[in-house]
């Protein structure tokens, strides 16, 4: 788990980047899922990652005034209710959470349309996520309206809306070690799942049947839900990179596809591992899985402190194109069909995306205009595949052919630290599990 103090830290560590001005950070409103029931909640992740704060109905405000030497946290949230609470379950209520939280001042949620307007004072800046959510949006230039109506009482109002997702999208970007230990155990917990659906899969089976190995899986090592929803894919739906209706019958002779990972403390998991529904890989079959495995490696090996955050997917491409000449699926050198874009009708998406809070989780990939270069406590997948359906110019062999292999890694400061290791991925390793 984050200690309060770690989050404690980082609400510091925005307010000095803002230097003077107000930071109003809501988490995510409950939403119907049908009549008088709801989506299961999920807080927003940036609200979480200053708070620790899991409760809906909930706005975290810091005033920072640098300079000065003041900072204030405020958090505004829902009261105790007994009632309440008989149906659905504890609630802090402002007066535990200023203690739990160590929160400088809590008020209810009924108080913040009274009292958000009186912390925008004389406030230079506001700090926001101004575009995400349209009532929030409408909410604020209210509050700001109402500053400006006090222009003759000689109070200012704010007169910069500054993204607050700038500077805390570059905090999220580097994970402590705290986040680091949570991620391996949610690694951990996604791998033990993907060994099992290895285990358990045998042709005839319904591929929700496997989707509930794998959740199975997560819940019975304590992951709170899946990360996202899970990709089952047997035979031709591996070409369907979002596939997710999971219903159709597992043939032997196919591939399964399977891109499922858990959310454990908020943070995110996200594997891939494709393998033969009957235990074995045909010769075609293993053409691609061996070039998608070497492209992975290779792209894995680009991982390093100083390097661009392309390499790796330069080098993924690299084998991959080399590949796909030497399966006939392409023609020319490399750097031809690199340059026409050719490979794309077998390898449309790049070799992977920031993981954090969010399983594609926030952080620009570019600065100035350039790659950006990997440090130590970024982490991140690493997921080629290679997607054949059918078509005139391609071997029939190949047809229906899906394969991705994703793992997630941590830059170190010599290299990288794979987190998913423990998933089997070589040929040899994964019939041997299914033996």
């Amino acid at each position: 788990m984050i200690s309060m103090k770690s989050y404690d830290m980082r609400r510091k560590h925005l307010a000095s980047q803002m230097q003077k001005g107000v930071a109003i950070i809501p988490t995510s409103p409950e939403r119907v899922r049908s009549r008088d029931g709801n989506y299961p909640y999920r807080f927003d992740s940036y609200f979480y990652y200053l708070t620790g704060f899991s409760e809906p109905e909930a706005v975290l405000v810091i005033v920072a005034d640098i300079n000065e030497g003041v900072t204030k946290d405020i958090l505004f949230c829902q009261d105790k209710n007994a009632e309440y609470e008989i149906w659905n379950g504890f609630r802090h209520g402002p007066e535990s959470a200023k203690e739990v939280f160590n929160i400088d001042e809590t008020y209810s949620i009924s108080r913040l349309d009274e009292l958000l307007p009186k912390l925008l004072h004389d406030q230079p800046k506001i700090y926001c996520a101004l575009g995400q959510d349209n009532r929030w949006d409408l909410r604020l230039i209210h509050c700001i309206n109402q500053v400006r109506e006090q222009a003759r009482n000689g109070i200012s109002a704010p007169t910069e809306i500054c993204d607050s997702r700038l500077l805390l999208d570059e905090m999220r970007l580097f994970k402590s070690e705290e986040e680091l230990q949570i991620m391996r155990k949610a690694a951990n917990i996604s791998t033990s799942a993907h060994c099992r659906a290895m285990r358990m899969t045998q042709p005839g089976m319904k591929e929700y049947e496997i989707e509930a190995e794998l959740l199975y899986e997560f819940r019975s090592h304590g992951a709170e839900a899946p990360a996202y929803t899970p990709i089952v894919a047997g035979g031709a739906n591996a070409c369907i990179l979002h596939y997710v209706e999971n219903n159709m019958e597992l043939k032997s002779g196919d591939l399964l596809l399977i891109d499922a990972g858990c959310e454990l403390h908020g943070y995110a998991s996200d594997v891939t591992r494709t393998f033969p529904i009957n235990g074995k890989f045909n010769s075609a079959q293993k053409d691609v899985y061996q070039l998608t495995l070497s492209a992975q490696v290779a792209a894995i090996n680009a991982v390093k402190p100083g390097t661009h955050w392309d390499a790796p997917h330069t080098a993924a491409l690299q084998v991959l194109v080399q590949g796909f000449i030497d399966l006939g699926l392409c023609q020319g050198s490399v750097e031809s069909v690199i340059k026409s874009k050719d490979y794309k009708r077998f390898y449309m998406h790049r070799t992977g995306h920031w993981l954090g809070l969010d399983v594609h989780d926030v952080g620009e990939y570019k600065q100035d205009g350039k790659w950006r270069l990997l440090h130590s406590g970024m982490t991140f997948t690493v997921e080629p595949g290679c997607y054949i359906r059918p078509a005139d110019n391609v071997p029939r062999d190949f047809w229906n052919i899906g394969v991705r292999i994703e793992d997630d890694v941590m830059v170190t400061k010599t290299g990288c630290e794979v987190l998913t290791a423990s998933a089997p991925k070589t040929i040899a390793e994964i019939e041997e599990l299914m033996q």
